[in-house]
């Protein structure tokens, strides 16, 4: 089922609620982000959530840091203008690129996937691997930040720019995906790395094919299990967390809706209704809706 219409100013209307009632933000590139809103739905059930998939701009690994910077900056003015509470960038490549510059920038709570990712691999092991979107790997983040924890570790990083567009095009099962990541997954083997650390929110899709290819003692860390506790002890911290039942998640993407609804069902178990927002004009006249379901 599929229409449009121009955005009702009472849809998901959060002005009248308490402050702990408010939802919290998530933005990925993608669907990748839907690996830290399952993880949402199993700690914190009673958070209301709007999920933001930039899908007309993905892949972000392959943008510059002023790109990815600027994206960010859009999708959490935004966000902010949905009324959230606290803001999880449920993506590695704004984690590394523009987390600090907009944490700066806007007077609500922000936080990345890459520390918590860090503190849980450095748990692990001490030969520690990272896939990552290229531009995550070349900012060198998580081995900066792992490293940093423990600097007596090793840590080795590889780019993988074809990961994301097969996940997003739903070819997760795809014997070239299986090739894809043998390839690489072999420099890190050679390595003999005992922890993989899952340096973007999609990968963790990929769980059954990287487990295929890796040795059974390789511990997988996925970063949205260890950034959603973080996210728990924060709201706690600031008297934030929600008691009271939540609302049905938001979906807003500045792609394709029907794309988006197709590939999240397989992730979610149900099919999301979706709306098309642009992120670079928030004039409510201009935004149109598109709602899948």
């Amino acid at each position: 089922m599929y229409s449009s219409s121009i955005l009702d100013s009472n849809f998901y209307d959060f002005s009248g609620l308490e402050p702990q009632c408010a939802p919290i933000g998530i933005f990925d590139s993608g669907v990748g982000g839907l690996t830290v809103l399952r993880q949402l739905y199993r700690q914190l059930p009673n958070e209301s959530i709007i999920y933001v998939g930039d899908t007309a701009r993905l892949p972000y690994g392959i943008r510059s840091q002023t790109e990815i910077i600027q994206f960010t900056r859009e999708i959490i003015t935004w966000l902010q203008q949905q009324r959230v509470k606290m803001v999880i960038m449920a993506c590695n490549t704004s984690s590394a690129l523009a987390l600090e510059t907009v944490r700066e920038e806007f007077n609500l709570p922000i936080l990345g996937v890459i520390l918590p990712g860090a503190r849980a691999a450095v748990q692990q092991g001490k030969r520690i691997g990272v896939i990552a979107t290229p531009a995550t790997a070349k900012s060198n983040a998580y081995k900066q930040a792992i490293l940093e924890i423990d600097p007596d570790v090793q840590v080795w990083q590889v780019g993988c720019p074809e990961f994301v567009p097969l996940i997003e095009q739903n070819r997760i099962h795809d014997p070239y995906t299986t090739e894809v990541a043998r390839s690489y997954l072999e420099p890190l083997l050679k390595q003999e790395i005992d922890t993989l650390v899952h340096g973007c929110t999609h990968y963790p899709l990929l769980t059954p094919v990287l487990r295929s290819l890796l040795p059974s003692q390789v511990k997988l860390v996925d970063p949205a299990v260890h950034v959603v506790t973080a996210c728990g002890q924060e709201l706690d911290l600031l008297g934030l967390k929600n008691t009271y039942p939540p609302l049905p998640t938001r979906f807003a993407v500045s792609g394709c809706p029907q794309q988006f609804a197709q590939s999240g069902v397989h992730w979610l178990g149900y099919t999301p209704m979706v709306e098309q927002v642009c992120f670079t004009d928030m004039s409510v006249s201009q935004l149109q809706q598109d709602f899948v379901g």
